[in-house]
């Protein structure tokens, strides 16, 4: 049995190398995703399809665990921009339940990020 953090790690792991399918098949379908503006998205089909348009890497900073709930502190890199992140992700079952990932999103278009 898989604990917290190993779940969130197999996603995150997942998502650096593009499988898109496996990170699925670690969301609960009835997941909660809130993004930094409040928003939510479509369960997972609909929020792993939105990642397919951005193919990122992490650059984990720092990770918290408290039983299990997870945080993140990292850079999600891509090609031209890297972002400061901070995730919060909830496991239950070996599912990701809940993720509320906070950042700025005006920082895409920022000169200062640009690689």
């Amino acid at each position: 049995m898989q604990n917290a953090k190993e779940v969130v790690m197999a996603y995150i792991n997942a998502l650096d190398q593009h499988k898109y399918e496996a990170a699925t098949s670690l969301i609960a379908d009835n997941v909660k995703i809130i993004g930094p503006a409040g928003e939510g998205f479509g369960g997972s089909k609909g929020f792993i399809e939105m990642m397919r348009k951005f193919p990122g890497s992490y650059d984990i900073k720092k990770i918290f665990v408290d039983e299990n709930e997870v945080c993140l502190l990292y850079d999600f890199v891509l090609k031209d921009v890297t972002v400061y992140m901070s995730s919060w992700y909830r496991v239950n079952n070996e599912k990701i339940e809940f993720i509320r990932t906070i950042f700025d999103p005006g920082a895409f278009d920022s000169p200062e990020t640009k690689k």
